[in-house]
């Protein structure tokens, strides 16, 4: 994989967090990062151009859905993922196992992999590890997922040894079959909420040597606390010079902690589906702007936010669109919930390079109302 690597340029005095960079065919990508997310080609309510305005380095989009409409073919057929979307930056597709996953009840597991009825029609369809890396070679992302087997919160220690196993074996499976050297592989690391078992999943997907490793299974339903303890567990055994990518958080607070526990790389839908639906991030934390008290505030939705939304209109004209259902409501309130994100990256990567992250920390929370959190 000549075509990628990890630079790890820089490791906080004050508090151990990373910074780094991540080279890929379509640009460098400087860590830690947060990855919005184009489920579908497409981060909803925006264009390519407006992503780009507002700072994104790297877009994640979803095997799953692309694989069920429209299909990995086309997207071939149309050049890739990047012509496809007109994105010229760095993309992850994710391997299609969460999603798989959350269709509980549609769906059966066996060794070979997965059968799952589609949401969209009810079709049946089958993916395992060989079908995964096939779909993900075709839609031609930067970096691309093994598929994997997520367990859910709460769950007992043997169903979280046996997926972790699986996992595993599906991991070899995934890096035999991938063959696309343009592409990166990551492995992802599982064993639920059992330390002993997130270890032994760290060591062994190590020895397997992937690009990078993903921390999936986590942020599925447990107390905060309990993913932060985990990842201080996982720390120590992740390897050092590769990149670290916790699947699936992206709210303000997870992303400082995530980062003050070794993390490099995050992504979520929250920012963009709480935005279609009134509420905003903020230095001060969650504002529902559909809210009545917001009527009459004329001050723009967070007055430390430098995107377009804060800089051109308010709280309350913000709050009209959404309540008159005006698709711009929407897609003002998503560019500040994604600006505010990015920005917050900026700011941490900036922190850790001059050795004051836990100062950071500290100054963020000062502000930050976690009553107000998500």
């Amino acid at each position: 994989m000549s075509q990628f690597s990890y630079e790890l340029k820089h490791v906080c005095k004050q508090s151990g967090a990373r910074l780094g960079v991540l080279h890929t065919p379509h640009g460098d990508i400087e860590t830690p990062i947060y990855m919005p997310v184009g489920t579908a080609a497409c981060v909803k309510a925006m264009t390519p151009r407006e992503m780009e305005e507002i700072g994104t380095q790297i877009l994640l989009s979803n095997t799953y859905h692309l694989h069920l409409r429209p299909g990995e073919k086309l997207i071939e057929e149309a050049g890739g993922l990047h012509k496809f979307m007109s994105w010229n930056k760095p993309i992850l597709t994710d391997s299609g196992g969460f999603q798989v996953f959350s269709l509980a009840g549609i769906r059966t597991i066996r060794e070979e992999g997965v059968t799952f009825q589609s949401h969209l029609d009810g079709s049946r369809h089958f993916i395992g590890p060989e079908e995964s890396m096939d779909i993900q070679q075709a839609l031609g992302a930067d970096i691309a997922m093994a598929f994997d087997v997520c367990s859910p919160y709460p769950c007992d220690y043997d169903t979280a040894r046996v997926n972790m196993e699986r996992t595993h074996r599906w991991a070899q499976r995934c890096k035999a079959h991938h063959t696309r050297e343009d592409q990166a592989l990551f492995g992802i690391v599982q064993g639920a909420f059992y330390k002993d078992l997130r270890i032994e999943s760290a060591k062994t997907l190590a020895d397997m040597d992937f690009v990078g490793y993903g921390i999936g299974g986590l942020s599925v339903g447990e107390p905060k606390p309990m993913m932060y303890e985990l990842l201080e567990e996982l720390a120590p055994h992740m390897p050092v010079n590769k990149p670290r990518y916790l699947m699936g958080v992206g709210s303000a607070d997870c992303l400082v902690e995530g980062v003050l526990r070794g993390v490099d790389m995050f992504d979520c839908v929250l920012a963009t589906r709480v935005a279609r639906n009134g509420t905003v991030m903020t230095s001060r934390g969650r504002v529902v702007i559909k809210n009545a008290q917001y009527a009459h505030d004329f001050g723009p939705i967070d007055e430390e936010c430098d995107c377009y939304a804060c800089k051109n209109f308010s709280r309350a004209y913000v709050r009209h669109l959404l309540k008159a259902g005006e698709i711009t409501g929407g897609r003002l309130a998503s560019i500040h919930n994604l600006r505010f994100l990015l920005h917050l990256m900026e700011q941490i990567r900036q922190a850790i390079a001059e050795d004051r992250f836990l100062d950071f920390r500290k100054e963020f929370y000062s502000k930050y109302d976690m009553s107000r959190n998500f």
